[in-house]
């Protein structure tokens, strides 16, 4: 904030410094600037996960000590292998000491010791064996991690997590490569965090208080001190309703906001220093912004449309019944508009205008998302007995806030993907571009299928090099063949993968773990948009993609 005079200042939103650091919580001083990212509500939810990895490998323990910093409520690592000199070589989270001993038991323990408030718990039995025996082990888990799977094993543990909805995220760190897989059947999003989030004002249909207030004002009858500090949302709504009175309807292209900004030019005084009136240069750069006309974006409304069809029942999902409360909003008292978010930018402002002004805005976000709070109580009400939502005033108020950027993700199982069902159509063109990383899926669904004829990955043994040349060229046709695309990879990728030999490098294991553990944190908290499906990084290129398959 800096002062302008006395009794004016640059006003805007303020962030709410709570207790001075010495009085913060230990909590609050460690997780300070994750708190800044998702909130307390959602260090809460991270705080109430319990996530499972299969196989402490390199990619594995990397991708859970950034769960484990950030504070995950539980971890349970299940791995039936001991540690190898080769584990001791690429993986932190074991030592020299611990050749032969349990590698799940030794990862863990190192783990904890990153965090204390978090709990740990080992299985040291097959997954193959609880995939026989106990399916349902995996039920009471919020997230699932898998890694150094082979392909007869991922895909029987895909389908399992699939049918208990326990969202599955495949980590693979394989020689340069990097691979993300993240399965959910369906994620909804309320707080997405859109980057560069244009501001609700409403100025061309502003609710009866806002307008009320506005044409209260005069800016031709303040004084120059006055005119110079009143907010610019205020000089855009005087300057808007003018142009209506000359033109009919706002300004809608580059040409007609050019000649609004002369309009808008034509009210600025000259100040005592000859300078500009900055909250005229403000109003100036926000037309772009400020003057777009109140929609619903499409991709919103697409939700609102899905929301309306579906009849509610006890299991449907509180995002569900609070965006059917919103759509009945919009087609009512919203008259074709989402409710106020009730927040407005930083402006060089009069304090007592900015304040009156910011506080309509709130007062009309309030009133907005009553209307939507009580249609959602009675919507939970004729579904008979159900679990209310802890917290439904706040999640409603939440909702409302964000209703302009809300996300539905709805993704395909593994398996599907396995069995044929993928998008043929983005593979091939993706292939045709000589710079695309899906090459690298593609060589890794080919590493599989060697393993699995094979029992080892190519290159593995390196007196068999040439040879396993040889036979993975066939296995990279022979699936390429079965997605109808020609044998179009180049000999340089099938060289590269067999000079890998299924080996983790540490650093590429590090970068892909950390990539991992933010979708899973993304998933945990329900806030940001996770990947959808497949993420690839080369690390030859130090170049990524994200696919949907």
């Amino acid at each position: 904030m800096c002062c302008v005079g006395e009794g004016w200042s640059r006003c805007g939103k303020m962030e709410a410094s709570g207790a001075p650091s010495c009085e913060l919580s230990d909590k609050s001083k460690r997780y300070d600037r994750q708190l800044r990212l998702w909130g307390d509500h959602g260090q809460s939810s991270l705080e109430c996960g319990h996530v499972c990895l299969i196989n402490a490998s390199a990619a594995g323990t990397e991708t859970f000590k950034s769960l484990v910093l950030p504070g995950v409520g539980a971890i349970t690592i299940v791995d039936d292998a001991k540690v190898t000199p080769t584990d001791v070589g690429n993986n932190f989270f074991v030592d020299s000491e611990s050749v032969g001993r349990p590698r799940g038991e030794v990862a863990l323990r190192l783990l904890l010791e990153l965090n204390h408030e978090v709990r740990g718990t080992f299985v040291e039995q097959p997954l193959q064996e609880i995939l026989d025996n106990q399916p349902d082990f995996f039920t009471s888990f919020t997230c699932v991690i898998a890694t150094c799977l082979p392909e007869c094993t991922l895909l029987m543990l895909s389908k399992v997590v699939w049918e208990a909805n326990v969202p599955l995220v495949v980590v693979r760190s394989y020689g340069m490569i990097g691979y993300i897989r993240v399965q959910m059947e369906e994620h909804t999003v309320v707080e997405s965090h859109p980057d560069n989030e244009i501001p609700d004002l409403r100025l061309d249909r502003p609710f009866p208080a806002l307008q009320k207030y506005m044409d209260s004002l005069d800016l031709e009858a303040m004084d120059n001190k006055e005119h110079s500090h009143v907010p610019y949302v205020v000089i855009l709504y005087k300057y808007l309703q003018l142009w209506n009175q000359q033109h009919g309807a706002p300004p809608k292209n580059y040409k007609e906001r050019k000649a609004f900004i002369e309009l808008c030019k034509t009210g600025m005084r000259e100040r005592e220093n000859n300078e500009p009136e900055e909250n005229f240069e403000e109003a100036i750069k926000a037309v772009n912004t400020s003057l777009l006309p109140t929609s619903i974006p499409a991709g919103v409304q697409s939700i609102l449309n899905e929301a309306a069809s579906i009849t509610p029942s006890p299991t449907t999902k509180p995002f569900w019944i609070m965006a059917r409360a919103l759509h009945e909003f919009v087609t009512s008292e919203g008259r074709g508009a989402l409710p106020v978010r009730g927040t407005i930018p930083d402006m060089t402002a009069d304090s007592e205008k900015y304040i009156k002004i910011q506080n309509l805005y709130r007062e009309q976000a309030a009133q907005d998302a009553d209307w939507v709070l009580r249609r959602v109580q009675e919507l939970s009400q004729q579904l008979g007995p159900r679990k209310i939502m802890a917290s439904i005033d706040s999640d409603v108020k939440t909702f409302c806030k964000n209703s302009h950027a809300l996300r539905v993700v709805k993704g395909k199982s593994i398996a599907e993907e396995y069995k044929g069902s993928i998008n043929l159509g983005e593979i091939g063109a993706h292939l045709e571009n000589p710079e695309s990383e899906l090459v690298w899926y593609v060589m890794l669904r080919a590493v599989d299928q060697f393993h699995s004829e094979f029992r080892a990955y190519p290159g593995f043994f390196q007196d068999q090099v040439e040879t396993d040349i040889v036979r993975l060229k066939v296995c990279v046709n022979r699936l390429l063949a079965d997605w109808g695309c020609g044998p179009i990879i180049k000999d340089d990728f099938i060289h590269e993968m067999c000079r890998y030999g299924a080996a983790e490098v540490h650093s590429i294991a590090a970068y892909i773990g950390g990539c991992a553990a933010q979708e899973v944190i993304k998933i945990i908290t329900g806030q940001y948009v996770p990947i959808s499906n497949t993420h690839i990084y080369n690390a030859i290129t130090a170049t990524s993609e994200t696919f949907m398959l």
